[in-house]
């Protein structure tokens, strides 16, 4: 009797080969959708920095400084609507332009809005601000900047604060 050679896979290895994939996928999943969190955390860090900047500036100065917070609504180009925004003014000494972040500030008399297109924080040169809270949320993630209305410092609020 002559034996035939098999071609294909048996049930017992597909199943195996299909196991294997989809405790990679429960693996590399969370990974995945993450990936956005570097970028996430480079914008509030940015924002901070300008936020700081522009307190230095206002007390270096001796006059009002402002930063500019512009929120692209979805579907928009970056560079066109911070074209919509440019402006001659001197007392702005940054503007920070979101990328995929929403952003909600909340007031020092505690009123929380969501910001839609653009919103100014002051700094004055006797180193106080407008002050008020900046909420930048992208998916799941949210972070909190505090800015103080008497001394103008910027402090990250962690997710229990």
């Amino acid at each position: 009797m002559r034996t035939r050679n098999q071609c294909g896979f048996t049930l017992l290895e597909l199943l195996l080969v299909l196991g294997i994939a989809a405790m990679m996928a429960m693996l590399i999943g969370p990974g995945i959708s993450s990936l956005n969190s570097p970028g996430f955390n480079a914008q509030v860090r940015e924002a901070t920095g300008l936020l700081n900047h522009a307190r230095r500036m206002a007390v270096v100065q001796g006059g009002t400084t402002r930063e500019e917070f512009i929120v692209n609504p979805p579907g928009s180009l970056q560079t066109s609507i911070a074209d919509d925004f440019e402006t001659s003014d001197p007392s702005v000494v940054g503007r920070w332009l979101s990328a995929g972040t929403e952003l909600a500030f909340t007031d020092s008399t505690g009123r929380q809005s969501s910001v839609q297109e653009k919103l100014s924080i002051e700094f004055y040169p006797e180193g106080g601000s407008s002050g008020g809270t900046l909420e930048f949320s992208q998916d799941s993630r949210r972070l909190k900047l505090s800015i103080d209305p008497f001394s103008g410092r910027v402090k990250r609020l962690d997710e229990n604060d």
